[in-house]
Order: C-alpha cells, then sequence, then structure tokens
C-alpha cells in the first residue's frame, strides 16, 4: 500500500487546525484549509487524531493538586539537578 506523504504546505495546515478547530480563523482561511483537505490524506488524519485529543482533554477530570513540596524536597531536588548538570554528557 501506497502512504502518502505531508507536503510542504501541510506544514503551514499543521500549525493552523487548532485555530480551524476552535473557529478563530477568517471565512477564506477555512475555505482554503478545506480544499487543502479534500485531497491531503496526512492532513485528514492529523485533524483526526486533533479532534480525538481535544475530546480527551474536554473529558479529563483534574486531580487535585498535590500538597506543596516541604523546604527539604525542594533542596534534594535542587541537589540532583544539580549532580545531573554536572555530569559529562
Amino acid at each position: 500500500m501506497h502512504e502518502e506523504k505531508p507536503s510542504a504546505d501541510c506544514k503551514q495546515m499543521f500549525e493552523l487546525l487548532s485555530q480551524y478547530l476552535d473557529r478563530e480563523l477568517a471565512p477564506q482561511s477555512c475555505e482554503e484549509i478545506e480544499a487543502h483537505l479534500s485531497h491531503c490524506p496526512p492532513c485528514i488524519e492529523f485533524l483526526e487524531s486533533l479532534k480525538r485529543s481535544m475530546c480527551l482533554c474536554r473529558d479529563c477530570t483534574c486531580a487535585d493538586a498535590p500538597p506543596p513540596l516541604t523546604e527539604d524536597q525542594k533542596a534534594q531536588l535542587r541537589a540532583a539537578y544539580e549532580k545531573a548538570l554536572r555530569r559529562p554528557r
């Protein structure tokens, strides 16, 4: 089976699809996106994936925030971070 690869125009489409779904674009921009989507399977697939992701985010309930870190925990994290920075790459 032959897979179509995204074109140079697809990158620009990918950047606009979230705004397109949120109806934040001018009508002419929406028409251009819809024209592109009518013949571009990679962008259609990306759009469907974006729609699913947006639905999952809407359905997600946030848990209570964890309690603030203690001063000792902050110091341990800071020390671990500084140690990681000193490691050779």
